[in-house]
């Protein structure tokens, strides 16, 4: 099939690299996000996605909008069988939808209809599920709503980052829009209407949705720390200053005042709710990333001191 990709981040890029290694299929533009400065001397980089075509002499799209009329008639000059998208970032309007004759396949990495939004693995950390997954679907007006063709399953492991979470579904997720889009070319694959019930919603998560909450008990701390890493990353506060935090590991110690330190020679523990919780890698306002351990001797903690 004659496919237009549409993508930008890394987690993206194992998908297109699946598609452009088919016989099956022929890769004929890619839709991207504008460049955007990046680095200390904000220089315009290229989306992952977008390098990546370059790499491969592939057309690259980048309009403002989805609904620019420049890119609409480029589109409809392509003349895709499909578009399969993995984390475009923009909407799409019905007019680009209807241009594709098998639709825009979306690669979402949740098994829907659970955690529909931008943020899905994410979420399904800090919720504590047990497994996830990813799902292909037809993109529809609705948000995430639309049939699904088929989906992989993955277990959560209790030390599961988003980060590294994420890198696993984008290789399984590539495998399975390979095999989707191979599906609809043969019509051996059929969408199915996503069920009305278990629909949960995982928004864009913020800065400020990444602040700890020491008064959480410490299964929900350690959830919430894996489930912003790396990014946007944990964080608190210490001695009125922005405190960074790596994930945790949960201790089966006396308990401690929430955010309440307490310093020993081979590590560092933060209280909670319930149990403490000790610390890994910590960055202090103006320093580098370090060991809790080598952190804490340079700082002269005080006893009751805390993290808030």
């Amino acid at each position: 099939m004659r496919l237009v990709f549409a993508g930008t981040p890394e987690p993206a890029v194992p998908s297109l690299r699946a598609l452009l290694d088919s016989p099956r299929h022929e890769v004929v533009a890619v839709v991207t996000r504008p460049d955007a400065p990046a680095g200390r001397g904000r220089k315009l980089l290229r989306s992952p996605v977008g390098a990546l075509a370059d790499e491969h002499g592939i057309e690259v799209l980048t309009p403002p909008k989805a609904g620019d009329p420049d890119f609409l008639q480029r589109l409809t000059e392509l003349a895709p069988d499909a578009c399969p998208v993995v984390a475009y970032g923009a909407l799409l309007p019905q007019r680009a939808l209807d241009i594709p004759r098998h639709g825009w396949i979306n690669l979402h990495f949740s098994l829907l209809p659970a955690w529909r939004g931008a943020a899905p693995v994410q979420a399904a950390i800090r919720a504590g599920d047990e497994i996830t997954g990813a799902s292909t679907f037809r993109i529809v007006k609705e948000l995430d709503a639309g049939p699904v063709f088929g989906v992989v399953t993955e277990k959560i492991a209790d030390d599961d980052t988003a980060g590294a979470l994420l890198d696993r579904l984008s290789v399984s997720g590539a495998r399975l829009l390979a095999s989707t889009l191979d599906g609809i070319e043969d019509g051996e694959v059929q969408a199915v209407p996503q069920p009305a019930d278990g629909v949960t919603y995982a928004p864009k998560v913020t800065v400020e949705d990444a602040r700890v909450t020491f008064t959480d008990p410490a299964a929900a701390v350690d959830r919430h720390i894996r489930s912003v890493t790396p990014d946007p990353g944990a964080w608190t506060e210490f001695r009125g200053e922005r405190f960074k935090l790596g994930p945790v590991t949960i201790v089966d110690e006396p308990p401690l005042a929430p955010g309440e330190l307490r310093v020993e020679r081979k590590r560092v523990l933060a209280g909670t709710a319930t149990k403490p919780v000790r610390l890994g890698e910590v960055q202090a306002q103006g320093k580098k990333r370090m060991a809790a351990t080598d952190w804490a001797r340079g700082t002269r903690i005080e006893q009751g001191e805390r993290l808030s």
